[in-house]
């Protein structure tokens, strides 16, 4: 008979055993977009399936930087990305606070309307949305997608900081405005220390949603100037052939400021995600 011991050895050789099974199939996407970006064209083919090519080569990515206008999508993406996670960070926040401090007429009604925006494909709100931008010069433009992308996306980031902001007792504020405080100052002082977690979390998905995003990018613009990353990987691809080099370096060289971006809030983002888990 196996003794406590053992079975708990067994358990912990099993438990991470499965995570590195999971993190192998989560990252080997990513590795192979990193194996395929530094392929030469003339060996993507002829070796086969192989885990690593036999010659290396940074011509891909050359390329990319100096003859395509990827830096220009980079940068527009970078733009729209950051501005819509601060914007709808700073909404969000604020409609959170509301619902979750006060109850006001009509309460009900407006988190149901905010949810019902969420339950419509993206595809079935482009040609009215179009028809609204259009007349206001909000086309082919930047500035056109990050209103579109803050107003999608402030519904569930706006649920989001109620979560956290449900989670802070009442009682410190009020013990802050006894003391004098106003509540524009309970709130920056007591409140918003606290919420930094879910600010990260909420940042995070946003920026992540935003940089990623692709039906409202193709659909709204046709300018080469308002082309964003997600948009701008289509060029790679043409009627009788799709430049995969280019391609992945393209797709490496833009998961650059994800990564950074991440690593910033990353401590925060890890407190957030874990408190809006267990809340309850």
């Amino acid at each position: 008979m196996q003794g406590p011991d053992t079975r708990r050895r067994l358990l912990w050789i099993a438990h991470y055993l499965a995570v590195g099974a999971y993190v192998v199939v989560a990252l080997f996407p990513l590795f192979w977009l990193l194996k395929v970006s530094v392929t030469p064209n003339s060996l993507l083919y002829s070796e086969g399936v192989r885990l690593w090519p036999s010659t290396m080569t940074f011509a891909h990515y050359v390329s990319v930087i100096r003859h395509t206008d990827f830096p220009l999508f980079f940068v527009n993406s970078t733009i729209v990305s950051a501005t819509t996670a601060v914007l709808t960070t700073l909404i969000a926040a604020g409609a959170g606070y509301a619902f979750s401090r006060f109850t006001f007429r009509g309460k009900f009604w407006l988190v149901g309307l905010m949810l019902v925006t969420q339950m419509f494909p993206l595809v079935m709100v482009i040609a009215p949305i179009f028809r609204l931008f259009a007349p206001l010069g909000l086309t082919n433009s930047l500035t056109g997608l990050i209103v579109i992308y803050t107003a999608y996306n402030i519904p569930f980031a706006a649920f989001l900081m109620q979560s956290f902001f449900d989670g802070i007792p009442r009682e410190l504020e009020e013990a802050a405005m006894i003391d004098g405080a106003t509540r524009f100052g309970a709130v920056r002082q007591i409140v918003l220390p606290l919420t930094l977690p879910g600010i990260a979390a909420t940042l995070g998905f946003t920026f992540t949603a935003a940089w990623s995003e692709l039906l409202f990018a193709l659909m709204l613009n046709s300018r080469q100037e308002a082309t964003t990353f997600p948009v701008g990987l289509l060029t790679f691809v043409s009627k009788f052939s799709v430049d995969f080099g280019e391609m992945m370096a393209a797709g490496v060289l833009a998961l650059i400021p994800v990564c950074v971006f991440f690593l910033l809030i990353q401590r925060h983002l890890v407190t957030g995600l874990t408190a809006g888990a267990v809340k309850g």
